[in-house]
């Protein structure tokens, strides 16, 4: 098969690109980024030698961009992880959440029709349900569960889901949608929590936790959630969404302290910050659907896969750090200019 990746040169998108690398080498791989602040090329350095992958810089809404590279690549699949993400950069600037996770979304739709992929599967966020109580462990999301959006970020995902579906309904596309809890594991850019706390506490820095730092979230290792959409891609209904959730629920301060025992840290580190604009107080993911249907679930503990994430970073210091630093911006250059 040949499969776009959409967003391959962030977090989730680059451990797909690797994953399918690894487990199908006879599948060709396009990668499709903007290379915007948290598209990072050299996450994908050891991707560019293989013969099978392609990277082209380009957006997602840029209508001409990605019909030119859909005519010539002709893809059997498309996987779409490309974009804004960040609940927090979402409350200071929807604008662009909803040009590229809504109009982005429609561009790639109109050309998986228009050019006969086989397959368009979304790659959405579990955010769209809103929040559940904290008192009420009994309550899980399933694909039943009414969208209820609290952040600009989660609307514009439930926006592209519901839009995805209508393409299915009215056009017969063939489309999956996958709603994943929240991803950790290597290259997870450092804004987000777990990165950023090992971050921090590596440099002696103050560690901000909102609020109480008692909003939990469902862990998922971001090589469960691949494998995950592999097997979706391959085996699942088309129209269907399917919930991938880790079985792992923490508490954020109970993951910023198991860091800082990891690191070997105090934690006097710890530091209370004002918590955000309508942050939603708990996720937790039903996946008996994509377990029923297609075998899946989830092979990585927290506690392994944090263990795995802090060596991850403390082997990689150069990566994260030209991040922080923002060096990281001029490898696209490095790479490209002249050529």
């Amino acid at each position: 098969m040949k499969i776009l990746v959409t967003g391959g040169a962030g977090f989730i998108g680059a451990n797909f690109v690797y994953y399918m690398l690894e487990k199908h080498p006879e599948d060709d791989i396009v990668c499709l980024d903007a290379l915007t602040y948290a598209g990072n090329l050299e996450t994908l350095e050891k991707a560019l030698k293989n013969s099978k992958f392609k990277f082209v810089r380009g957006d997602i809404a840029d209508r001409a961009t990605v019909n030119e590279l859909f005519a010539a690549e002709k893809f059997d699949v498309v996987v779409n992880f490309a974009a804004e993400s960040h609940v927090d950069r979402s409350i200071l600037n929807p604008e662009i959440f909803l040009v590229t996770n809504v109009l982005g979304t429609q561009v790639l739709l109109d050309a998986a029709k228009e050019y006969g992929a086989a397959r368009y599967h979304q790659v959405s966020t579990d955010e769209v349900y809103g929040d559940l109580p904290l008192d009420r462990p009994d309550l899980f999301f399933t694909e039943e569960t009414p969208i209820h959006t609290s952040s600009p970020y989660s609307a514009s995902k439930a926006a592209a889901d519901l839009l995805t579906l209508a393409y299915y309904r009215t056009y017969n596309l063939p489309v999956t949608i996958s709603r994943c809890s929240n991803n950790y594991g290597p290259y997870h850019f450092p804004e987000k929590l777990i990165p950023l706390m090992i971050a921090n506490a590596l440099n002696d820095k103050p560690l901000p936790v909102y609020g109480e730092g008692k909003n939990v979230r469902d862990w998922l290792y971001v090589t469960d959630h691949c494998r995950a959409i592999d097997l979706i891609i391959r085996g699942g209904k088309v129209g269907e969404v399917y919930n991938i959730g880790g079985h792992n629920e923490k508490a954020n301060i109970d993951v910023v302290k198991l860091i800082l025992k990891e690191l070997g840290k105090g934690e006097e580190l710890i530091t209370y910050v004002t918590d955000r604009k309508g942050h939603d107080m708990r996720y937790a993911i039903d996946p008996t659907k994509i377990h029923n249907e297609l075998g899946w679930l989830p092979e990585t503990s927290f506690d392994t896969g944090i263990k795995q994430t802090v060596k991850w970073y403390l082997d990689n210091r150069t990566w994260w750090e030209n991040i922080i630093s923002g060096e990281y911006m001029d490898y696209y250059k490095k790479m490209y200019e002249g050529r």
